[in-house]
This record gives structure tokens, C-alpha cells and sequence, in this order.
């Protein structure tokens, strides 16, 4: 017999059919209102084999998808980097027992959390132009990259902060114990253990960059959606191009949220069900 939930009563007979019906209904409407869009693009000619045939060949790839792909993985990955360290400095910062370095890291994560992306790559880039920082050639990259690194920096700097301040108590006394200074005890013991309790939350955060490169399209960087417009333009297609981005984009989510998945599958097998926590050194005991 299935313990009751404290949150709320198990539905009946009644109420289940209710949820079945309502189900049906909604794939009913959702499946009517896709058919309505189809119906509406071949109305327009838009799902016509003239429009869909460039993607056949193999130029197109080379010269406009592919090149925008790499764009889009190459601002993500620099991105990812910088903002891991980033994120790291920030985390740490708000932990430390210094109140001037936490309260600065704390502004800097809270400021930067609460600004767009968008916002923030155009003054990025019209900073950049008028005092002529970087290249020419580099100005879009340079203002996406920055703008992916302070957010998700800070998004990641929450996200160490939470692993470590999740851990027992016991590891940071046991730390301490030992000798080790406050600064110790979190970059050799919690700051390690914190980083792998959040790893699929952090490998997450990838999906996160990776959507939001495509906003480079808005200050001219040749990213995907920058790539798509081109091809558009050339072909005079721009509604199956945009549907094939959208199609590449869900691609490679997909593998990073299914990697995501299996990082998560495989620390809850190692971790289920242990009540200690080996530190090499000592052994620390859940209070």
C-alpha cells in the first residue's frame, strides 16, 4: 500500500479521470495547433522542395552552417572556461571571513546576475569600439565572450557557494583540526567536494551558454543565427533555414543536458547511501 503524501491526497477514481481527459485534450489542441502551422507554411510555400533543397549540398554546410556552428561552440567554450575560473574566484570569495572580500565578491555575483546579456554585450562592444581595445576582426567575439563569462561566472559562483555550504559541517571542523587555516580547509577539502556535488548543475549551465551566443547575432558576430540570416539572404529561405538552426541548436542541448543526466546518474550511485565522507588524511563523520 503507497504511503499518502504530506502535501497532498492521492486522487481518486474521479480525479484521474479528469487528468486523463485533460491530458488528451491538451495533446488534442497542441497536435491541432502544429497541424494549423504546417498547414499555414505549405500554404506559403514555404515547405516546398525548391526551399529545403540548398540544405542538400554540401556548400551550404561548409559555407554558412558550419562556420556559424563553430562560432557559436567557440564563444561558448572560451565562455565556459573563463567563467569556471571566474566562477571559482567569486564562490570563494563570498565564503571568505574577510568581510570587505566577501561583500565585493557578493556585489560583483549579485550586480552581474541581475543585468541581460544582451545588455551587457552591447556596452561591451561599444566600450571596446570606442576605445578601440581589441582587433576590429575580434571586437563581436571579445564583447560575447565577456558578457557569457561575467554571467554565467556568477551563476557558477553560486553554484560553488551552494556545493560547499551543502557539505556537512564536519568537514570544515575537521579541517581545522588538523591544523588547517579557514582558506586551507576550503580550497583543499570543501572547495573539492563542493565542485563535484554541483557538477551536473554546472555542466547544466553549458545549455545556458550555448543559447545565449546566439544573442552575438544582434552585434554582428557570425554565429549560427548570423550564418542562417546569410543563407536566407541567398536563398531566399529564411523560414526552413531558421527551422534547421533551431533543429542543430536542440542537437547539441540535447547532448549536453544528456550529459548532464549521466554525470548526475553517476554521483548518485557513489554517493547513495554513504553517511561518511573520506578526506584523504581524516575521516569526517556527518553531524
Amino acid at each position: 500500500m503507497t504511503a499518502a503524501s504530506p502535501l497532498f491526497d492521492a486522487p481518486g477514481p474521479r480525479t484521474r479521470r479528469i487528468f486523463a481527459f485533460a491530458n488528451v485534450a491538451a495533446v488534442l489542441v497542441l497536435a491541432a495547433g502544429l497541424g494549423w502551422v504546417v498547414w499555414m507554411l505549405a500554404r506559403n510555400g514555404h515547405l516546398s522542395a525548391a526551399k529545403w533543397t540548398p540544405f542538400l549540398a554540401g556548400s551550404t554546410w561548409v559555407d554558412y552552417l558550419l562556420p556559424g556552428l563553430l562560432g557559436t561552440l567557440g564563444a561558448a567554450a572560451i565562455s565556459v572556461v573563463l567563467a569556471g575560473v571566474l566562477g571559482v574566484v567569486l564562490g570563494l570569495g563570498r565564503l571568505s571571513e574577510n568581510r570587505w572580500i566577501s561583500g565585493i565578491a557578493a556585489a560583483i555575483v549579485e550586480f552581474f546576475r541581475a543585468v541581460p546579456v544582451l545588455l551587457m554585450m552591447v556596452f561591451s562592444y561599444w566600450l571596446l569600439v570606442n576605445y578601440r581595445l581589441v582587433p576590429s576582426n575580434q571586437l563581436a567575439l571579445t564583447a560575447v565572450v565577456i558578457s557569457l563569462t561575467v554571467y554565467n561566472g556568477s551563476v557558477v559562483a553560486e553554484l560553488v557557494r551552494s556545493g560547499i555550504t551543502s557539505l556537512p559541517r564536519g568537514q570544515r571542523e575537521a579541517g581545522l583540526s588538523i591544523g588547517l587555516t579557514h582558506g586551507q580547509t576550503v580550497r583543499t577539502i570543501l572547495l573539492p567536494q563542493g565542485v563535484v556535488a554541483m557538477l551536473p548543475a554546472l555542466v547544466s549551465q553549458l545549455v545556458v551558454v550555448v543559447k545565449d551566443s546566439a544573442l552575438g547575432y544582434l552585434i554582428g558576430y557570425a554565429e549560427l543565427l548570423r550564418q542562417a540570416e546569410y543563407l536566407a539572404t541567398n536563398f531566399a529561405n529564411y523560414i526552413p533555414a531558421v527551422i534547421v538552426i533551431a533543429a542543430v541548436f536542440i542537437l547539441v542541448n540535447l547532448a549536453v543536458s544528456l550529459l548532464a543526466d549521466r554525470l548526475a546518474l553517476r554521483l548518485r550511485s557513489r554517493t547513495s547511501g554513504a553517511m561518511t565522507t573520506q578526506v584523504p588524511g581524516l575521516v569526517a563523520a556527518d553531524d
